[in-house]
Parts: structure tokens; C-alpha cells; sequence
């Protein structure tokens, strides 16, 4: 099935809260990058788009930046000078995924009907939201729209001296074409920024928290999330500011899931097992009543466990002892099995968790391994650097609620 196997591994990779453990595992392996196609190939689908390519861009590196199941990056320069990157979708796939995709939701909804108690397990609503969700991936006008919806973010809210996304090129931008600002600068864990914070600790500290704050108030503050904020899609600018980027998966959170995140991170702020385990019961759907001592007990062995982070890394030193380059990881796998350990824990207890609070409980997981990494002396839950509802603690208008819940 090519494209729709990876992208298919993928959903069923980061859905804990739908699939069974030993899939999400398995399919942990399904890494996203393929072997790109001829500069040829590429240029036809631009063109076929936007028109003839030396008409709008003074030069286009034929060796892509990326290539991942459904589309290929090419760094560029437009005619006005701009330097740019070129999001380009691979011919054929638009088509292979819907055939694809059509079938796996036939398939369940024959299934349900030839064997009627397989209908409990919802297999049909399954199989629609991975079509959704993947159909979703390869609208690149609808990335186009969430880049362009969390510049504005950014900017109602006085954060562009912080944080930043690409500036889109409506005029170059079309469903299978996607034209962007080149963001100049690193990973926020590549070995030039941990060479550079070895050197200055602090730029580490305030570029996680910045990017933690910013993060969570989107969250309250916008009608979706970003939903894969992996070290990949954070960067740490040359102008010292926080660049986001790739905006092909959101999540949207009910306003229930919000309102019972709210008092899942008020109840952690304090230590209140039980109240988690409460907060956890009014988000999900739970089959018989559910004993909130018992569940608070687990939930707290659980967040003990929570408490350390693996990372492997080296830092090379000069003879002064001055960091001169290295690099961190954060453990995939060790993310994915907590994330596992939260799922077990819930439904051992009688409770099943909506898939977009796996996605939102997913990043949270990320931002707390980077803080531990980059930022190790910071207590996410006392420091007041860190805002509560995307909000200072010193306002007295803040909203007591921490959506950093891991």
C-alpha cells in the first residue's frame, strides 16, 4: 500500500488511546521518509501548479531538503529575492490514498454488518476518523490556513518577539504546492544549539519555556493545537527566537476534553491523585463506576515513574572547557510507553480515553522531556516563569489551570 501503509502506521502509532500496545510499538518503527523522487518529477507537479518555475523562482536546489511519504521540500529563492522552502505533494498519491482509504472504511462497515458484535467496537468510526485524518494531510491549503491562523496568534497576542511561524505565499500556494518563509536556524536539540546553550544555559532555559508558554496558551486560545511538536518542528532561530513549523497535523480538543484537562492540571498542580482520577472520569467513557481511590493510588505510581527522563547525548569540550558542539535525543520509544503506561492505567480502571487526549497528553510528554533536557532545574509546577493558562501567575485575571499535564 506504499504511502498509505507509512501514513496508516503513523495514525496507529500516535492513537494509544484507540489501538492496542504491541501495534503502537510496532508501529513506532514506520519513520516517515522515503527515497525522493527525480527533480524532474518534482518540476512537473510545480509547474502544472504555479506555472513555469523560472518565471517565479531565481533558483530552486534540485537535491530536496526532505522526503517523506507525501510530499518533498525544495529549498528555493523567488524572483523578489525571498529565500523559501517548497512543500511539493508526490504525483499519484492524492489518488492512491483515497482508493486505499475508501476500502479500509468499506471493509469495516462489512465487517460490522456480517458480524453485528463487532459493531461495539466501533471499527467503522475508526476507520472514518483515519480517513479524515489522513485525507486532512493532503490538503496543503489547509496546513496553509493553520500556518497563516498561528502567525495570527503569534501576533494578537504580542508574541512575535518570542516565537515566530513561516509567512505563506498565498499567490504560489494551491493543494498540492505549498510555498513558505525559509526559517534560518536549528533544531531546538541539534548539536549547534546545544553547543551554543552549553555556552550560555540560559538561552536554553528561556527558549524551552517560551516555547512551552506559547504552546499551551494555543491550546485555550485557538480552535486546534499543534499536534506534533517533535524536535523536528521546533527550531531554535539565529535571532534567538522560537520557530514552529509543519502544520499538517492539529488536533482539536471538545470543549469537555478542555474542560476536563483543566481539571486534570489544577488537581496535578497540587498533588491530588484522586482528583486527577476524577478529572480522567469526566473526560472519558467509562464502563461501570469507577473506584476514584483505587484509580488516584495508580495514577500516582504512575506520575513517581514519570519523574525521570533517558536521553543519550555527548557535549565535546575545547581545552578552556568551553562546549564547543554535541547533541541530545529524546528517546521516541520512552514516550510512546509512557504515553502506554497513562493508557493501561485508565483502562484498568474501567476507562476509555478519547484519541485527541492522547495526541494533546503526546506533546505534553515532548515539552517535558526537552525541559528536562534543556532546562532540568526548572519545577514546571512552581516556577513562575512558566504561565498557567497561558497566563502569569502574577495576573489576577489568570485562570488557575497548568495545560502542561505531564
Amino acid at each position: 500500500m506504499g504511502a498509505t501503509y507509512v501514513k496508516l502506521g503513523q495514525f496507529i502509532a500516535s492513537s494509544p488511546t484507540i489501538f492496542p500496545k504491541e501495534y503502537v510499538v510496532e508501529f513506532q518503527k514506520c519513520l516517515d521518509q522515503t527515497v525522493p523522487l527525480p527533480w524532474t518529477t518534482i518540476k512537473t507537479v510545480i509547474e502544472a501548479e504555479l506555472g513555469p518555475t523560472d518565471q517565479i523562482f531565481d533558483f530552486i536546489d534540485t537535491n530536496p531538503l526532505a522526503s517523506a511519504s507525501i510530499a518533498q521540500v525544495h529549498v528555493a529563492k523567488l524572483k523578489s529575492g525571498d529565500d523559501v522552502v517548497i512543500k511539493v505533494q508526490k504525483p499519484g498519491i492524492d489518488d492512491c490514498l483515497k482508493a486505499d482509504l475508501c476500502f479500509i472504511y468499506v471493509a469495516a462497515r462489512i465487517l460490522e454488518f456480517m458480524l453485528p458484535e463487532w459493531e461495539r467496537t466501533s471499527l467503522a468510526v475508526v476507520a472514518g476518523d483515519i480517513r479524515a485524518s489522513m485525507l486532512e494531510e493532503l490538503d496543503f491549503e489547509l496546513e496553509a490556513r493553520n500556518t497563516i491562523e498561528f502567525r495570527c496568534f503569534l501576533q494578537d497576542n504580542q508574541l512575535l518577539e518570542q516565537a515566530t511561524a513561516p509567512r505563506l505565499y498565498q499567490e504560489y500556494t494551491t493543494k498540492r504546492v505549498l510555498v513558505l518563509e525559509r526559517l534560518c536556524g536549528v533544531s531546538l536539540l541539534d548539536e549547534t544549539s546545544v553547543a551554543s546553550i552549553s555556552r550560555n544555559p540560559q538561552q536554553g532555559v528561556d527558549a524551552i519555556i517560551s516555547a512551552l508558554n506559547i504552546w499551551s496558551m494555543s491550546v485555550t486560545a485557538m480552535p486546534w493545537f499543534h499536534a506534533d511538536v517533535h524536535a523536528g518542528n521546533l527550531m531554535l532561530l539565529n535571532d534567538g527566537r522560537i520557530g514552529f513549523i509543519d502544520f499538517g497535523i492539529v488536533g482539536r480538543i471538545s470543549e469537555k476534553v478542555l474542560a476536563s484537562v483543566t481539571e486534570l492540571s489544577t488537581a496535578m498542580a497540587i498533588g491530588d491523585s484522586q482528583g486527577m482520577a476524577l478529572a480522567l472520569c469526566n473526560m472519558g467513557a467509562a464502563d461501570d463506576t469507577v473506584d476514584i481511590v483505587k484509580f488516584g493510588q495508580d495514577i500516582d505510581r504512575l506520575m513517581k515513574k514519570m519523574g525521570t527522563v533517558s536521553t543519550t547525548g555527548s557535549v565535546m569540550a575545547s581545552a578552556n572547557s568551553v562546549a564547543q558542539g554535541g547533541s541530545f535525543n529524546v528517546d521516541e520509544s520512552e514516550i510512546t510507553n509512557l504515553l502506554l503506561e497513562l493508557v493501561d492505567v485508565t483502562e484498568n480502571n474501567g476507562l476509555k480515553l478519547p484519541r485527541e487526549f492522547g495526541l494533546l497528553v503526546k506533546q505534553s510528554l515532548y515539552f517535558d522531556r526537552y525541559l528536562k533536557i534543556l532546562a532540568p532545574n526548572v519545577d514546571v509546577v512552581n516556577d513562575s516563569r512558566i504561565m498557567l493558562g497561558g497566563k502569569s501567575r502574577n495576573d489576577p485575571n489568570g485562570e488557575q489551570v497548568v495545560i502542561e499535564i505531564l
